[in-house]
Formats: structure tokens, sequence, C-alpha cells
């Protein structure tokens, strides 16, 4: 079993930054692929950005060069930077992991960017 618990979320004004941290715990060697994904009032949950165990990323389109993922693989902990934030990134910010074959994820961090 795996347990992912995010921290980092809260208030912040537009163009502001906010670090999402997201730590793994339970019994597994290591992960293939950790991520972020973010769901917004009304809207489906959406893909920000994902790592893989080995260091390659990848992020939705619209958020490259505000965003950015990176992992301690030794904490088997992942983190999300995000700057220049929007009205529009307001949303739950879900971590995720594939560990094995399965995917887990945390029970989420709401991110509000408002003035």
């Amino acid at each position: 079993q795996v347990q992912l618990v995010e921290s980092g979320g809260g208030l912040v004004q537009p163009e502001g930054s906010l670090r999402l941290s997201c730590a793994a715990s339970g019994s597994f060697f290591s992960f293939s692929v950790m991520g972020w994904y973010r769901q917004a009032p009304g809207k489906q949950r959406e893909l920000v950005a994902t790592t893989t165990n080995g260091g390659n990323t990848n992020y939705a389109d619209s958020l490259k060069g505000r965003f950015t993922i990176s992992s301690d693989n030794a904490k088997n902990t992942v983190y999300l930077q995000m700057n220049s934030l929007k009205p529009e990134d307001t949303a739950v910010y879900y971590c995720s992991a594939l560990v094995g074959a399965r995917y887990y994820w945390g029970q989420g961090t709401q991110v509000t960017v408002s003035s």
C-alpha cells in the first residue's frame, strides 16, 4: 500500500508563487512515475506535470514555463513549483504515483489564486 500526502496549497495573489510537495510512504521500493493533476470546479481532472524515476518530465503545454516539477527520489517526494499564478490556476491539485502497475492518488490540496 502506498500513501501520498500533499502539502503547500493555499491562497495566493495573482502573479504569486506556491510550492506543492507530495511525500509517498508505504511498502514499496520506488515509483515509476509521480506527477500532479488538477481539477477546477465543474471541470475534469487534467494533467499538470509528471516526472519519471529517471528524471524525464512532461508538462501540460499551457503550463510550460510557469510550473516546474522536481523530485527527490531518496525521499520519494515530488514537488511542483508554480510561478506567475493566475486565477484560472485555481483548483484542487492532486498528487499521483505509479508503483508497479497501480496508480495511487493523494487527497488533494486546494490552490486558490485571487486578489
